[in-house]
């Protein structure tokens, strides 16, 4: 593995330490109450991350947003079943996740995360990709809400090509 390319994953990480940073600030200041707590981890395997929980808000009930970076020397049989190329290689795996429960039953529940993989073998191209999604699940739906949220997220996903939010056209 090239400096550089150690950089460049030093870089995503970084990223997405700061992804999580600026969600708990945003989230507490919308708020106006709560505040998140913190508890760092470590995986006996390798890597470790950061779990945050906002409890008792005015709006959140209860919200958990969290970083995870785990590697390994080889990635599990269950990984490589369906992507046999991937066997024998390394991996690192780092991401973002939110779950995010408000107190009142008519706002949805939110859902979302992003993640980094990378696969790599001496002598070999890494294999690597970004991923993530994001949902909301309302308990009591209003159906101009869901038609607004999907509008939004059909505007965010546009950038990346026409194809990245098919399936939800009918909302929007």
């Amino acid at each position: 593995m090239t400096t550089e390319h150690t950089s460049n994953i030093e870089k995503v990480k970084h990223y997405l330490l700061k992804l999580q940073d600026n969600i708990c600030q945003t989230l507490e200041l919308a708020d106006g109450k709560g505040s998140f707590t913190e508890d760092s981890w470590e995986r006996e395997l390798g890597g470790g991350g950061r779990t945050r929980v906002l409890t008792n808000g005015h709006v959140i009930e209860q919200g958990g947003v969290n970083f995870s970076h785990v590697f390994g020397g080889e990635l599990p049989a269950s990984a490589t079943a369906a992507r046999p190329e991937l066997s024998g290689r390394s991996f690192q795996a780092m991401g973002v996740s939110l779950v995010i429960h408000p107190h009142n039953p008519y706002v949805p529940t939110t859902h979302a995360n992003v993640r980094f993989f990378i696969a790599e073998k001496e002598g070999e191209e890494p294999v690597w990709w970004f991923g993530g999604g994001f949902d909301l699940t309302p308990f009591y739906p209003y159906l101009e809400d869901v038609q607004h949220w999907h509008e939004v997220a059909n505007k965010l996903c546009l950038p990346y090509g026409e194809d990245v939010y098919p399936k939800y056209k009918k909302w929007c």
